[in-house]
């Protein structure tokens, strides 16, 4: 049975002391899950967030876009081991919060542009990275999700079929495909068909609307998204993400000029009704 889950980044640009108290308003919003960014690792305070989500019975589930300076595609060997190895790290916390996920932009730095299409030479590295990383997470029990995401954001991965062939070859049993209906609704022709196409190997999903704002509200064509879900027997997690003027680091980043809604709460509130209303119609049968 899906899970449904909020990102930190509505409320919060970073997990630390001061922000684990959204770990009780996301399940008093009615989430299971919790999705913690790890990018900024050294400030989140491992036992007393396992602490909160343990009181709160809220579960914990790794994102990462990694940094450029951690970018396990670039041709400096040093600057892939770093993003290797804190990748390691994230794994320990994200074990150590009881989760047994990373998803999101695993496989190059996130918001690298080179102008030009990627390499043969840059793939082979990405492999070769995510193998190393994979294996060491698999005594853990973390499975990692590779998201493509637009060409905005990133010139290596924007479609399914691409995330597909990555993750089959790295080749390790926990890897895995993350999509994410914003991005999908850029690079995709349609929605219903990539996920088929990945099947059983889908892993994560974010669910946003065409805008980032409220689920349901814009034109996500949200019934060939969750009779694909259904089809592909798909059960674990739907993570809605979304992003507020509120916080100016993130909202920069993601472009997000405008208000989306009223507050994040009322973001928050109306995404969450709207999929468990379409994951009961298709998810329950």
């Amino acid at each position: 049975m899906v899970k449904f889950g909020a990102h930190l980044y509505l409320w919060a640009e970073k997990l630390d002391v001061a922000s684990l108290k959204y770990i009780k308003k996301i399940k008093e919003l009615g989430f299971d899950g919790f999705e913690i960014p790890l990018t900024e690792l050294d400030s989140i305070d491992i036992e007393k967030t396992k602490k909160e989500l343990k009181r709160q019975d809220v579960i914990g589930i790794g994102s990462l876009g990694l940094p450029k300076d951690m970018d396990i595609v670039s041709s400096d060997e040093a600057t892939r081991r770093r993003g290797i190895e804190f990748m390691k790290r994230c794994v320990n916390a994200i074990s150590e919060l009881g989760g047994d996920s990373i998803n999101g932009v695993v496989y190059a730095s996130w918001g690298k542009i080179t102008g030009k299409p990627r390499t043969q030479e840059e793939w082979k590295r990405s492999v070769e990275s995510l193998k190393e990383v994979c294996r060491y997470a698999k005594d853990y029990g973390v499975t990692f999700g590779l998201e493509p995401v637009n060409r905005f954001e990133t010139y290596f991965l924007n479609t399914a079929t691409d995330a597909l062939k990555l993750a089959k070859d790295v080749g390790e049993p926990n890897v895995k495909v993350h999509l994410d209906t914003f991005h999908m609704n850029i690079e995709e022709k349609d929605f219903y068909h990539p996920i088929k196409e990945v099947g059983s190997m889908l892993g994560h999903m974010h669910c946003c609307e065409s805008d980032r704002g409220m689920a349901g509200t814009g034109h996500v064509d949200w019934n060939g998204v969750f009779r694909a879900l259904s089809e592909v027997k798909y059960d674990k997690w739907i993570v809605f993400e979304s992003f507020t003027m509120d916080m100016e680091k993130i909202a920069a980043s993601t472009a997000i000029w405008r208000k989306m809604a009223p507050s994040a709460d009322a973001l928050a509130t109306g995404g969450l009704k709207f999929l468990k209303q379409m994951a009961q119609k298709y998810l329950t049968k």
